[in-house]
């Protein structure tokens, strides 16, 4: 019998790029994803909770999560200040439903925001029922050179965040392993940006299965697991050359998305098996073990 996880597939707003959040929404309820993940960017109808609040209740689309704005492109946006920023996007989240906010750690230069980054997340999180999960990001690299660009960590599983995003684009540029981080993240693994990529000193954010990264590994294991997040597809659809190839690519990543989640919930191990074991003898060799329960609080 075909046991289908719980784990809920949204799209980000940011797949459609160019085009706009409105249409991400359209997209999102016409393909059947489970909601949307909302990137606060430079388009005014991300940045306005009526706004968005209209085009879930016209789509029937739920939002899931607020991606806030800590990219370059969005220093401005809500605020200049970082905290503003944040408390802004919880806010968001608490009026949308919306149960995660996904933040990037800092920019090294905004020194004292990341002097106390660590601890300011953990004040925020007890603050609210919203999950602040702090997303993995990578060097920065020109040639042979390396930019050490976050801080206090582009790893961020080498700092205490009550819950973390993994990123499987951001994981292939740091050329990490991405199994190895989602196992120390452990069971504060909250959310998943699910994209590819192929090491690339670019962010591909490629559809899943078209890269390196294990993304059908990683699915496989949620799917054998505890995990209560949610699976974002992030991915660059900006070389399509139409709207019906920018929907065709966002349609296979939901479709590679589910088959793995459902494959590996048809293949359920036992009770009293872990997560990821398999009687049959030509299973994938074994992943790390990961558990993925209640989060351990720890305080920094």
């Amino acid at each position: 019998m075909v046991r289908i996880p719980d784990a809920k597939v949204a799209l980000s707003t940011a797949s459609v790029y160019p085009e706009s959040t409105a249409t991400a929404f359209e997209i999102a309820g016409r393909l059947g994803y489970d909601g949307v993940e909302v990137m606060v960017w430079t388009d005014p109808v991300s940045q306005d909770i009526e706004a968005l609040r209209r085009l879930s209740d016209h789509h029937r689309v739920p939002i899931l999560a607020i991606h806030a704005p800590c990219l370059l492109i969005t220093q401005r946006v809500w605020s200049t200040d970082p905290w503003t920023k944040l408390q802004r996007a919880r806010a968001a989240a608490e009026r949308l439903g919306a149960s995660t906010v996904v933040v990037h750690p800092p920019f090294r230069w905004q020194r004292q925001y990341a002097r106390d980054f660590v601890t300011g997340i953990w004040r925020m999180a007890d603050e609210t029922d919203v999950r602040f999960a702090v997303e993995n990001m990578y060097p920065w690299r020109y040639r042979d050179r390396e930019v050490l660009a976050y801080a206090p960590d582009w790893d961020v599983t080498k700092d205490d965040y009550r819950h973390f995003t993994v990123d499987l684009s951001h994981t292939a540029t740091a050329r990490a392993d991405a199994m190895s981080m989602v196992g120390r993240m452990g069971d504060r693994l909250g959310h998943i940006h699910l994209a590819d990529g192929n090491g690339s000193a670019k962010d591909e954010h490629l559809v899943p299965g078209r890269g390196s990264q294990p993304c059908a590994e990683l699915l496989e294991q949620l799917a054998g697991s505890s995990f209560d997040g949610h699976v974002v597809i992030e991915v660059n659809t900006r070389r399509a050359m139409s709207s019906a190839e920018r929907e065709a690519d966002l349609a296979e990543a939901l479709a590679f998305t589910r088959l793995h989640l459902a494959s590996a919930g048809a293949a359920a191990p036992s009770a009293g098996s872990p997560p990821g074991s398999s009687s049959s003898p030509d299973s994938r060799p074994p992943q790390p073990r990961v558990s993925y329960g209640r989060p351990r609080l720890r305080r920094p």
